[in-house]
């Protein structure tokens, strides 16, 4: 016996609806549909946002070490998947040494144990909590760690360069559809990128690559360009998540006090017979 089947018609409105739909799918897909947006149609940053993960121990990928081994389990370094895309720095033959020198020197010279500024990309992976303050024509970062904060001027067609070099650099941004493009020169070389010892010198730039996954997500990418250390440039990426506490806030890590006795013990007067 053979069932009749009445032929299926799509309205208008029908297919409208469906085409809502799948837009919408993909949409949340991409994260730009849920995420909250400021006066002028950008995404809005504000808010404090932090990153889960061991970058700030390495950057590539690692298996778990002793660290501080008189510290126990307290000092010792927890296994992780590296940020570096495709897990590899391109070092120079000269800067494979001095990023081995680092790491043995590490419980001694490494900038954040002495409480120096983090440095770009440092500071937006500590496992610290940091917060964006998105204005017209600037955006302001503030880090817990060592009170380091760096202003980002959104209002400049010909960006200057840095009046003088320093730990955070200087940075001009600009918006390439929903992503918060920045670019950041003018470093001192003093900064390390993890307590690793991975490095770069004061001919060090770096592109940031803010871009909204979800409501409460962004995918933060770094790209570095440093010819006098590395044969290439190369990226790093790590998603950063919004602190949904009600009360969330950025507490500042006053860590000077905590690094005299490394940085000046050395000079405290000793008794004489």
């Amino acid at each position: 016996m053979r069932v009749s089947r009445a032929p299926v018609r799509v309205t208008a409105s029908v297919a409208l609806a469906l085409l809502t739909l799948v837009t919408s799918s993909l949409s949340a897909q991409t994260g730009e549909a849920d995420f909250p947006r400021a006066w002028d149609g950008h995404p809005d940053l504000n808010g404090v946002w932090q990153s889960i993960g061991t970058a700030h121990w390495d950057v590539q990928d690692h298996p778990a070490s002793a660290g501080l081994p008189d510290m126990g389990a307290i000092g010792a370094v927890p296994p992780g998947r590296g940020v570096v895309v495709g897990n590899e720095i391109p070092y120079q033959d000269w800067a494979i040494g001095q990023r081995q020198q680092n790491f043995e020197d590490r419980f001694t010279e490494d900038p954040e144990i002495k409480c120096y500024l983090p440095g770009v990309p440092r500071a937006t992976y500590l496992p610290y909590p940091f917060q964006i303050v998105q204005g017209t024509g600037k955006i302001m970062i503030v880090y817990g760690f060592a009170e380091a904060n760096r202003t980002i001027h959104m209002d400049r067609e010909n960006p200057e360069p840095a009046p003088i070099d320093s730990w955070m650099g200087r940075s001009h941004g600009r918006w390439e559809g929903d992503t918060l493009v920045v670019d950041v020169q003018g470093f001192n070389g003093q900064s390390w990128f993890d307590r690793a010892g991975n490095f770069a010198s004061n001919a060090l730039r770096v592109t940031e690559r803010y871009t909204p996954m979800g409501p409460n997500a962004l995918m933060y990418e770094a790209t570095i360009e440093d010819p006098t250390v590395f044969t290439r440039p190369w990226t790093m990426r790590v998603p950063l998540y919004r602190r949904l506490e009600p009360d969330a806030r950025v507490l500042e890590f006053k860590c000077v006090e905590f690094a005299e006795e490394l940085l000046y013990g050395h000079l405290r007067r000793q008794p004489t017979d």
